[in-house]
């Protein structure tokens, strides 16, 4: 499943990949995913122009600590839109004592051509106790550049610092800050300026909620796009709500 250290419950964080920190199993296994949520949200930012989304994936992990998977959603940048898709594919290794996880791996952003974009990034994620600490780096890209653009590896980052508190309630609460930054990111993502998001989200039993903000202003909702006044506004300096319902299970 798309999904990163400390966020695999929340499926409307795409992926925010989404990569789980995870135990090695005993034995190799198959699992799958699948979700819902009113806003797909991908480091701040709405992945389907504050509409809903629906997602899934499949995994695969041995006791060697080896993972892979595939993961899909729909995606909309424009009204014009509304039925593209992105497919992401993964691998890496992970593993956890009772005090520590780690996980590294190579992550492929898959999206149909009206995107113009596909991109790849290696990330590494460290966890102690409840606090996770996670960085992705751009490693290729395969836009329709444009004059002057050519996106090699560094040429954008996400760094993200997360805490789970688990509740009396069997809940887990999550509090996420992240930092954006690069030419890629202006460039895909049609903001202007390096950026943080925050979040905050409780999860349980499948469900989760999440509001989320960034550091962005009102300038940045359209910025980065040839034309300008046909796309819809993204509120990239407004707070998002975020709700989604996901289920795992064995294949």
């Amino acid at each position: 499943m798309k999904n990163s250290l400390i966020k695999k419950p929340l499926a409307v964080t795409a992926l925010t990949l989404a990569i789980a920190s995870v135990s090695a199993p005993s034995y190799a296994e198959l699992s799958g995913n699948v979700s819902v949520t009113n806003n797909y949200l991908w480091r701040g930012l709405t992945q389907s122009i504050n509409e809903s989304a629906v997602q899934g994936g499949v995994d695969y992990s041995s006791e060697s600590g080896f993972y892979a998977g595939t993961w899909v959603s729909n995606v909309a940048y424009d009204s014009d839109d509304a039925y593209s898709y992105e497919h992401d594919m993964y691998f890496g290794f992970a593993g956890e004592t009772d005090a520590f996880s780690y996980d590294i791996g190579y992550l492929y952003y898959n999206y149909d051509e009206n995107a113009g974009y596909d991109f790849g990034e290696v990330y590494g994620s460290v966890g102690i106790g409840n606090l996770g600490l996670t960085l992705y780096l751009l490693t290729n890209a395969e836009p329709d550049e444009g004059p002057g653009e050519d996106f090699g590896f560094g040429a954008a980052s996400y760094t993200s610092i997360d805490y789970t508190i688990p509740l009396a309630s069997g809940a887990e609460l999550g509090l996420h800050a992240g930092f954006h930054e690069g030419d890629f990111a202006y460039s895909f993502n049609g903001v202007t300026d390096d950026y943080f998001d925050y979040n905050i989200s409780i999860s349980k039993d499948g469900f989760s909620a999440m509001v989320s903000m960034t550091s962005l202003s009102s300038d940045d909702d359209n910025d980065g796009f040839e034309d300008y006044a046909s796309q819809p506004a993204r509120d990239n300096d407004e707070i998002k709500f975020a709700v989604s319902y996901g289920v795992d299970f064995e294949l």
